[in-house]
């Protein structure tokens, strides 16, 4: 399922720069097609995998694009044309979103809000990342005496796809009671006049607002190399985003400021990170593929709701999905478990219980997500700028 999720977003997230661009370019015939190719894309994740841990993010962007859309289509002008000439559709935008200090609003992109039910306890394994994350952001938020010489603000996980990144951010904001802003980082570039820096500094400005009324304030960026990677070629306005965020970085770093707000960077590519950018996040964090007992944790929580055949051998399994991703190990007991009620639709016997021969043969057909060559890749990233 998970690999199913992801090749969407990864759809959708093209779509939605495509679109971008063209607003961009004032291309709006252009822009309206790519967003409905992306609300389609949305649709089609949330009716299909409504079980998704992270399928209310999904639901509020698809609420937010369906309102774009509607915005968008109110500006169309109907312009009549003389003799058989078609009528044609033109685009006329709105004026730009105006920035209010005192009560300032949050970007298009961003999405508010997390998983309630995620908590620490909820992640198998990945001990050494909580640990990091409860030192630089929870104590620091119950204490802050204790810490006279500051806190790190810029938190970076890093490591390959289906690990946890996503499912840590929203835990933390959970265990903080805090405000979980999620940002695609494709989507901070803004139509206005270019100047998409001005998309940063709302959002920065709204969270020092509500931290500064006593909400924690966690902004997670997604897939942050597509923001502050490094770039052959840069126009303009990605320049001026850039810099903008690096100022916002550098302006949390006050030792003397008991604001509490925090940006979590994800990337399954670090190494394309920019160099400035990468100091900025103090502590880089490589969130790994699940060792022998979290992936028997995983698969206790994953299996806990399933009838499960006594052949079945929770640690003989876990040493058989060494190399695997949480999110793999996920897929796998979805299948295994898809097995039973597949029989039982053809059959009509049953359901009968998930036995290791399922496992067995799921796993014939199913191989890793992430490949050795890449996992070095992590390793030797981590040996230059692992900072737990």
């Amino acid at each position: 399922m998970n690999h199913a999720v992801n090749e969407l977003s990864k759809n959708y997230r093209k779509c939605m720069r495509a679109h971008l661009q063209a607003e961009n370019n004032g291309d709006y015939d252009i822009a309206y097609k790519k967003l409905k190719e992306a609300i389609e894309i949305l649709e089609d994740i949330v009716k299909n995998f409504p079980d998704y841990p992270m399928i209310h993010i999904y639901r509020r962007e698809l609420q937010r694009l369906y309102a774009k859309k509607k915005k968008m289509e109110k500006r169309m002008v109907m312009i009549s044309a003389q003799d058989d000439e078609e009528y044609r559709v033109e685009f006329k935008p709105g004026p730009a979103p105006s920035s209010n200090n005192d009560n300032p609003e949050l970007p298009d992109f961003v999405e508010v809000g997390a998983n309630a039910s995620i908590r620490f306890e909820d992640i198998a394994g990945l001990e050494h990342a909580k640990e990091a994350i409860r030192e630089s952001i929870i104590y620091p938020i119950k204490e802050p005496d204790l810490f006279p010489l500051g806190w790190p603000r810029g938190i970076l996980l890093y490591g390959p796809p289906g690990t946890g990144k996503t499912m840590l951010a929203a835990a933390v904001a959970n265990e903080v009671d805090g405000e979980f802003l999620y940002v695609d980082a494709a989507g901070i570039m803004s139509k206005w006049l270019g100047e998409g820096e001005k998309n940063v500094k709302k959002l920065f400005r709204y969270a020092r607002k509500k931290a500064s009324e006593g909400t924690p304030v966690i902004i997670f960026i997604d897939e942050i190399d597509a923001l502050l990677g490094v770039h052959s070629t840069e126009v303009g306005g990605e320049v001026r985003v850039r810099n903008q965020f690096l100022k916002e970085m550098d302006g949390l770093q006050d030792k003397g400021s008991k604001i509490h707000v925090y940006v979590i960077g994800a990337t399954n590519k670090p190494w394309k990170l920019d160099e400035p950018f990468i100091r900025r996040f103090q502590k880089r964090i490589y969130v790994p593929l699940p060792d022998k007992e979290a992936r028997i944790q995983l698969l206790k929580m994953l299996t806990s709701k399933l009838h499960l055949a006594d052949d079945v051998d929770i640690e003989k399994l876990a040493e058989e999905l060494e190399g695997y991703s949480a999110s793999d190990i996920k897929d796998i007991v979805t299948d295994a478990h898809l097995r039973t009620i597949r029989e039982y639709f053809k059959t009509g016997n049953g359901p009968r219980p998930v036995s290791m021969k399922d496992f067995e043969e799921v796993l014939k057909k199913r191989k890793p997500s992430v490949d050795k060559n890449m996992l070095r890749l992590y390793e030797e990233w981590t040996k230059q700028h692992g900072a737990y």
